[in-house]
């Protein structure tokens, strides 16, 4: 019998705790071990094939958002597996072994529903790119990617982490030309290429970004009377509080201006978010609007949760890679499964297992005994 990327999404979905390719074949013997590692080992599943099975459930609406942000799939105890490479870890605060996904989700602005529509997988040292680079392919497919009914995929704003806020990044998503940085300004840090985020009037014609900016980034608020100072040695009146104010950020073009808010979340943490959105004019509509970016940290947990994505301990990359595209697609199917019936994703996956549970406390297979 042929096995398929079907029957291992099958798998990964069906299985509550185990996702090893052992226990697959544990429980189907019509495919032994070799034959699922053989195939895992020569298909080539690719980020592409997420996008065709998404396009056919998402529901677009007029407008949306997409959002950006990379998490680190676990592997400390796989030290021979070829994607893994040490890097920092959010979730663990700390810089653990495992392998970077960096993920684009795209969020309904009218409903609140979320899909991941694309993905990459961080290996700089096999296809020598970047996260950065990798975000801006991603939001140049976006920008190219069509629904069943011919219409580009509707998107107005790219929420993202300030770990992503360079300055070609924030040019690169307004679409703006780039020309040269004023003098003495200097390159912030980046990677990645052109189009931006409003100047002076507004912004270019590409989309509205809203991001956080490092507390020590250089910043000018004065129209250039005074030096660059870090955006957290601002000072601010109750207006700015309430409305923002209009800033240049070191190493941009000398005519960039983007609207910066000061936004406290906690008596501990304060963020300063930076829009080209010139028509944003109060700092509580532009933290609903920054809220929005925390569904990619629901997704994040929900995929590492459910859908075994971490799970796989092959040392091959290519087995790797269509193990978590396999993840990817299955999450797809839990969401869009919990979108139709009004459950939660996490229902829905504890629900397999109802029925066992109210036969083995009925007639258990192994009954318990006391003395």
């Amino acid at each position: 019998m042929r096995f398929s990327k079907l029957e291992y999404c099958q798998f990964l979905l069906s299985s509550p705790v185990n996702h090893t390719l052992t226990y697959l074949a544990d429980h189907a013997p019509q495919w032994s071990h070799d034959r699922i590692n053989r195939y895992l080992r020569e298909e080539e599943l690719t980020p592409r094939l997420l996008w065709g099975n998404v396009r056919e459930v998402i529901t677009a609406g007029s407008g949306g958002y997409l959002l950006f942000d990379d998490t680190v799939l676990d592997k400390q105890f796989g030290p021979q597996i070829e994607m893994r490479r040490r890097q920092w870890s959010g979730n663990e605060k700390a810089v653990i072994g495992g392998i970077g996904l960096v993920s684009c989700v795209y969020v309904n602005e009218e409903t609140g529903q979320f899909w991941v529509t694309d993905y990459r997988l961080y290996d700089p040292d096999n296809d020598g790119k970047t996260k950065l680079d990798h975000v801006q392919e991603m939001i140049e497919s976006a920008r190219r990617r069509l629904l069943p009914t011919g219409e580009t995929l509707p998107f107005h704003t790219v929420l993202m982490d300030s770990w992503y806020a360079t300055k070609d990044m924030m040019l690169f998503i307004d679409d703006r030309e780039k020309p040269d940085a004023d003098a003495g300004a200097g390159a912030d840090a980046g990677a990645d290429a052109d189009a931006g985020a409003g100047a002076d009037a507004g912004a270019g014609a590409g989309q509205i970004f809203y991001c956080p900016l490092k507390s020590n980034r250089k910043v000018d608020d004065s129209g250039a009377r005074r030096p660059y100072r870090a955006v957290s040695d601002l000072e601010w009146n109750a207006e700015e509080l309430k409305t923002g104010k209009l800033i240049k950020i070191h190493g941009f073009p000398k005519d960039y201006k983007v609207r910066l808010f000061r936004v406290v979340l906690s008596s501990q943490r304060t963020e300063y978010v930076v829009s080209n959105d010139m028509t944003q004019n109060l700092t509580d509509e532009a933290q609903k609007v920054c809220a929005v970016r925390w569904k990619i940290e629901e997704y994040h947990r929900e995929i590492k949760q459910l859908t075994g994505i971490q799970n796989c301990q092959c040392r091959k990359r290519r087995i790797q890679r269509n193990h978590i595209a396999c993840a990817l697609l299955v999450w797809t199917r839990l969401k869009d499964h919990a979108y139709q019936t009004r459950q939660t994703i996490y229902f829905i996956k504890e629900s397999f297992l109802r029925d066992y549970m109210i036969q083995q406390l009925k007639r258990p297979a192994l009954k318990m005994i006391l003395a």
